[in-house]
């Protein structure tokens, strides 16, 4: 499909009669990431809070790069759109978009866009560790978050979902409420695949890159363990050893 359009009620009324693709080029706002082709910035609009993404394509060298690794290339916003209709739809919570759009025919320059709801008030799990002196982190009050972690990565890959940036920072709660009213969003879905079954090496890197970036906010092995337990999609040795493996190359990486 080289053209879709997506537009929620307030968005289309407040572009009626105009050009969605336009108007996403006029939004101005807070920039938190632009690279590859690729804009995210937080704009409000009638007190509201909203993230765009917009995709401008990546070029043909990028898509043969990745051809040649044998990966399929993300060339714009459709992925997360699709992904979040697949969290929705087995129950993991993550973010709500209000506005997709997608038009060119060549892939390497094709222009895209995907405006989601601001997750207002929410922090990420990452940030809720780093918040704290390092001595208290062991002790800090996240059994609860860590069990929903646990149930949302297995969830997703339960159902042929991998994410590829699977990093506590990419969980998003409302420190505000009380532990049994909090829900865990999942975000940054651009780079997501979804398949009937996720490949093991996927899986591997998945569970990796939570348990890496628990151990880069020194998250205690008992809080670590809590993940491990409950994940429950490949349990045996091998496959966890694989994961502290890869985590362990990765946290070198930093030191």
């Amino acid at each position: 499909m080289a053209n879709a359009l997506y537009l929620s009620e307030y968005f289309s009324e407040l572009w009626k009669g105009k050009d969605p693709f336009d108007e996403v080029e006029k939004i101005t706002g807070e920039v938190y990431r632009e690279l590859d082709g690729r804009t995210t910035l937080r704009f409000e609009l009638d007190g509201k809070g909203y993230f765009l993404k917009i995709h401008r394509g990546v070029g043909w060298r990028e898509v043969f790069k990745n051809l040649v690794q044998l990966r399929l290339p993300v060339l714009g916003a459709e992925n997360e759109w699709k992904a979040i209709d697949k969290l929705k739809s087995i129950n993991v919570d993550t973010m709500t978009y209000v506005a997709y759009g997608k038009t060119g025919i060549n892939p390497a320059k094709q222009l895209s866009f995907i405006i989601t709801e601001d997750l207002t008030d929410c922090i990420s799990l990452e940030d809720y560790f780093l918040g704290m002196p390092v001595e208290d982190r062991a002790g800090a009050k996240a059994e609860g978050l860590i069990e929903k972690l646990a149930e949302s990565v297995t969830a997703m890959h339960q159902h042929g979902m991998n994410h590829r940036d699977l990093y506590i920072c990419h969980f998003l709660f409302d420190p505000k409420k009380i532990e049994s009213e909090q829900t865990l969003h999942v975000i940054d879905l651009h780079r997501a695949q979804i398949r009937e079954k996720v490949p093991y090496r996927w899986l591997v890197k998945d569970v990796a890159s939570v348990v890496y970036s628990m151990k880069e906010v020194y998250a205690s092995k008992d809080q670590i363990s809590t993940f491990t337990r409950l994940y429950s999609v490949d349990g045996d040795s091998r496959f966890w050893a694989a994961v502290m493996k890869k985590s362990d190359a990765l946290l070198a990486k930093i030191v």
